[in-house]
């Protein structure tokens, strides 16, 4: 066997590898069945309304933290319909603002759509969890790229949302976030 062929097949090897653990094991492999008994329920209705209280990071492509930042959230719903608002701080000294329309289905289907949005997100919420997925164009100073978001949200214990984000551009994570969101009493 050639030098070549025998490195061509190794890293095929690799590739495929790495696919299969991807699809079998990994963050993306997550599906909202995977926690449809998990508790406490999460309703989005009751947990993202009202004043919300934001903090996280943004991790690059590396693995390094890119980025730190707060947000203020106020979420209000009509029945199945909701806006949340969101303005966000970020450690640069840049702001952004970002409007969610949302919408719950009986089945615990979410449609979400905001500016930003390429088309509408989908996902539904099961069990401790909520799932959404889209596509967004990052703001021109960030680079103005179309990527594919899946979030994860998880319902502590506590009443907390833990948020975990990975951006993918043509199938590659380049950016991952991690969140969390609390209500903010009411004084």
């Amino acid at each position: 066997m050639s030098p070549i062929l025998f490195f061509t097949l190794g890293a095929l090897l690799v590739v495929g590898l790495t696919v299969l653990h991807a699809r079998l094991a990994g963050f993306m492999a997550q599906t909202p069945a995977d926690y449809a008994q998990s508790e406490p329920q999460v309703d989005l209705r009751l947990h993202l309304n009202g004043d919300i209280k934001c903090d996280g990071v943004i991790y690059g492509p590396l693995g390094r933290v890119v980025s730190r930042f707060t947000g203020d959230f106020v979420a209000a719903w009509d029945g199945n319909k909701g806006i949340m608002r969101e303005h966000f701080e970020y450690d640069s000294g840049n702001t952004q603002d970002r409007e969610w329309r949302l919408e719950l289905g009986n089945d615990g289907a979410i449609r979400a759509e905001a500016e930003d949005l390429l088309g509408a997100g989908h996902g539904a919420q099961s069990g401790a969890t909520v799932c959404l997925k889209y596509r967004i164009r990052l703001p021109d100073e960030a680079g103005g790229h179309v990527l594919s978001v899946t979030d994860w949200m998880y319902l502590a214990p506590s009443g907390v949302i833990v948020n975990r984000s990975q951006f993918r551009k043509f199938g590659v994570k380049v950016a991952e976030l991690v969140a969390t969101m609390r209500k903010v009493e009411a004084a």
